[in-house]
């Protein structure tokens, strides 16, 4: 220590002269990123140190570093409209203040910045890391400077005693009191119920329920705002105006600059791509239908760069827009073809999308493959005892000259069900001036693994008392019953894009999610070896949803606009919520309850598929199974015993806030949960919830623009029913059935709306961080953890070359399909990080980040 000593004496001695032999100098390189333009950090911004290893007598603290150590200069490196700035600085310390444990940030400037990390370069040529990657107010708002701990783990019981209060004043600052209005530079975390959806003040048409805390309407928690309630409705929050999105949420969780700018960037690119093809409409006085399919690849996919449009709309636009913000949409309508790019689902074949084998394959590998599931029952039964009216006449003849029963037991008749969730809800949407169904859909295996719709029953309430009148149709390729079965299947799809966005996709990940995100702030310091797991996985999930609250599920939002539940989009998630469990959401437990998979204690999972042409359960355990590995050796690495876990504070903390408050409306669900009360039960735990965040997610959401970016193929809504025989509409099908299917369908504002939506939802961002990487190779100081991480990598490098082998398999037919779309959704990618963006239909992000 003497010799390391002397050399920092002799590299620093002629920038801090002093006669005190015993101390010496400490080299910081501190980085930070901010808008261009913006006035960096100055010398009013100061950093100090705590000691981990020795002790002040006088405040129960690590030792403090002397004096407040400022920021000058700095070297400055552009990444578009974001600034890196590199600063170089030094600590002076005493030789009794031993290793720096914790290192204390004021702002005193005027402006807030992000900082990224700090590295200290040690005596004995080793360096501390701080990950921060947090917002860093001024200290004249803010009144506290800001805590951050080295990368290193500590479970409760093993914490330094100099870091002790620290962890525990750290863990209460984050609570807050629950009272008052959130400023943006708040740190707080807490719960509240989504009171935030309706505007009552402008009206009953914009009144929602509250969802969350009541038996009628359970729901996830989301982070609690505290804005004003409205004057109309004291239950309700008012809302910020639409030009402020920026609902609170607690700087930690905020954008980084880079994706802030990049998804405002992608939104404008999106607005564009939607505003042209409209006004193209009006100028061709052709404001509510395409007229074609022709049409619909032509207007949006193919449109030519009409100058004189643009000029119109730049005109408009400038009326309302701020300078800024028009001279970036002014560049993309320069810069870029006015159309969206060509979905995968016609890339290759303008009409594969229309056969009934794509319309199977995509149950089980587009973008909602976790909801078919193996028929229990025949006929089916409602949840209510209503029974079905297909009957096995209609499909008895198409089984590969089975019985009904033979093939139920080897578990070849599958079911698509969109009826019980949607029955009680369907009479008040179709007030809607929509014409929605519940359906129906069975399909059988056959011996090649592909998928053979058997038939489809669509179903409407006939009064309030659960009596119902259905139609079922049966397949045909040609003529008249061809074009009704075409019909019935676009139904279908509208039940299923329903589904997809407002339960797979917005409730079992991002709503879910956000409750275990407060949880782990609140209960588990950041040196607690399973926030450090965790971390990652929770990465710009609070400032998504709360994005998606200020203009996607709000009363008016354009989920609302578009999908057709409407008004009751968000109360008919409620209403599945009272069913979810979060034990089930593991991918193996999933697919034994959906009866796809056994039990078989010789597979790596644990299950063993039933059908193995199923590309998202067969990936998906794959994935399953690298993660739940990584977990449990991350796990064993910090909690030797059971006792271990059970005496850990912090995270019984943790489980019993999740159970009681963040998802407090299933408390009383013992089947919802497991103990924490093992290491086996914590594995699993942590497991499920990487799996939700990640790759459940990923599956869900990047194959959005692939198969929905094509609207006959997934619509969102229907604005007619299938024509009965004998009707004045029955004879305007027969006429040209397909015209009445694109009449059918969401008008040509809605449906290119739709499509801007997905496009921005569909693509990553540059900043993208994929599961098997972190954002920092230095996370933690731990070589051990850092060495099983890299086994976590290499092990998802094998999950990608057993799926690029299972896409040039032949005999695996539901891998590719009439469409000719490889299933990548739930390829990891982790080798490409930060190098492919947008939509790329592939890559596993670690959290539910877009």
């Amino acid at each position: 220590m003497m010799q390391g000593l002397a050399k920092l004496r002799a590299q620093f001695g002629h920038l801090y002269p002093c006669t005190n032999h015993d101390a010496y100098a400490i080299k910081a390189t501190v980085v930070i990123s901010r808008k261009s333009g913006c006035a960096k950090p100055g010398k009013k911004t100061t950093f100090r140190l705590y000691s981990r290893t020795h002790l002040d007598l006088n405040t129960g603290r690590g030792k403090l570093s002397p004096g407040e150590v400022s920021l000058r200069k700095g070297k400055k490196t552009k990444h578009g409209v974001i600034e890196t700035v590199t600063y170089q600085v030094s600590f002076i310390l005493g030789e009794d203040f031993g290793v720096p444990g914790a290192i204390v940030v004021k702002n005193g400037d005027r402006n807030e910045f992000f900082l990224r990390f700090v590295i200290l370069e040690l005596y004995d040529i080793h360096s501390i890391h701080f990950d921060c990657n947090s917002w860093i107010y001024p200290f004249k708002k803010t009144n506290a400077d800001r805590v951050f701990f080295a990368n290193a783990s500590y479970l409760p019981s093993q914490t330094p005693p100099s870091l002790e209060d620290l962890r525990r004043e750290e863990l209460l600052s984050l609570r807050g009191n629950g009272r008052g209005e959130r400023k943006e530079w708040e740190r707080i975390y807490d719960y509240d119920r989504y009171n935030d959806l309706g505007e009552p003040d402008k009206g009953q048409d914009h009144v929602r329920p509250v969802l969350g805390g009541s038996k009628e309407y359970p729901y996830p928690r989301r982070g609690r705002t505290g804005r004003p309630l409205s004057s109309k409705d004291r239950a309700t929050e008012t809302r910020n105006k639409i030009i402020n999105l920026d609902f609170y949420v607690p700087p930690d969780e905020h954008f980084s600059p880079i994706k802030l700018s990049e998804f405002i960037w992608n939104s404008i690119q999106a607005v564009v791509h939607f505003v042209i093809p409209e006004l193209k409409s009006f100028f061709q006085r052709d404001l509510l239908n395409f007229e074609s399919f022709a049409q619909i690849k032509k207007d949006l996919y193919h449109g030519e760069h009409n100058r004189v449009i643009e000029g119109f709309v730049m005109q408009k636009l400038k009326d309302f827009l701020p300078q800024d913000l028009y001279h970036k949409v002014s560049k993309v309508i320069k810069e870029n073809p006015i159309k969206f790019p060509v979905p995968q689902v016609i890339a290759t074949d303008d009409s594969a999308w229309t056969t009934d084998e794509e319309f199977g394959r995509e149950m089980l590998a587009g973008l909602n493959p976790a909801v078919i599931r193996c028929l229990q029952t025949f006929p089916p039964v409602g949840r209510e005892g209503t029974q079905s009216s297909i009957t096995a006449s209609h499909i008895e003849d198409k089984l590969d000259g089975l019985t009904i029963e033979q093939a139920m037991n080897e578990r070849r008749i599958l079911i698509l069900d969109h009826h019980d969730y949607l029955m009680p809800y369907l009479r008040r949407i179709n007030e809607q001036k929509v014409c929605v169904y519940a359906s129906r859909t069975l399909l059988f295996v056959k011996k090649d693994g592909t998928l053979e719709p058997l038939v489809i029953e669509l179903n409407l309430p006939v009064n309030g008392r659960g009596e119902e009148t259905s139609r079922v149709f049966l397949p045909a390729s040609q003529g008249t019953e061809g074009a009704l079965w075409q019909l019935a299947k676009a139904h279908v799809a509208a039940n299923d894009s329903g589904h997809h966005q407002l339960i797979s996709h917005w409730l079992y990940t991002h709503a879910t999610v956000e409750p275990f995100i407060i949880a782990t702030r609140r209960q588990l310091s950041t040196m607690h070896p399973i926030y450090k797991l965790l971390d990652p996985h929770f990465k710009d999930n609070m400032h998504i949803n709360s994005l998606a609250r200020s203009i996607l599920l709000n009363a008016g939002g354009i989920l609302e606009k578009t999908m057709f539940p409407g008004k009751f989009a968000l109360e008919l998630s409620s209403a599945v919520y009272q069913s979810w469990r979060f034990s089930e959401q593991a991918l193996p437990a999933d697919l034994l309850k959906r009866g796809l998979a056994v039990e078989d204690p010789g597979e790596p999972s644990g299950v063993r598929l039933l059908l193995q042409d199923y590309p998202y359960a067969a990936d998906g355990l794959d994935v399953w199974t690298a993660i739940k590995a990584w977990v449990a050796n991350y796990c064993r690495h910090f909690y030797r015993d059971d006792e271990v876990i059970i005496s850990d504070g912090e995270i019984q903390a943790w489980w019993q806030e999740i159970r009681q408050i963040g998802h407090g409306d299933k408390r009383n669900d013992e089947e919802c949960w497991l103990p924490l009360n093992s290491l086996a039960n914590l594995i699993q735990i942590l497991t499920t919830l990487i799996w939700i965040a990640s790759a459940l997610h990923a599956a869900i959401n990047f194959g959005q623009y692939g198969y929905a970016g094509y609207p006959p193929n997934r619509p969102t809504r229907c604005r007619k029913f299938i024509p009965a025989e004998g009707t004045l509409e029955y004879a305007d099908f027969l006429r040209d059935p397909d015209k009445y299917y694109l009449e059918m369908l969401p008008d040509r504002f809605t449906t290119t709306l739709g499509i801007a939506l997905i496009e921005v939802l569909s693509g990553h961002t540059a900043d993208e961080v994929y599961l098997g990487q972190r954002e920092s190779t230095t996370w933690t100081d731990d070589g051990e953890v850092l060495r099983m991480f890299q086994e976590f990598g290499e092990n998802l490098r094998r999950v990608e070359k057993k799926i690029e082998e299972r896409n040039r398999n032949p005999r695996l037919k539901n891998r590719r399909g009439p469409a000719n779309v490889p299933y990548t959704l739930l390829y990891p990618d982790i080798s490409n990080m930060g190098t492919d963006k947008g939509v790329t239909g592939k890559g596993i992000p670690n959290s539910v980040s877009i």
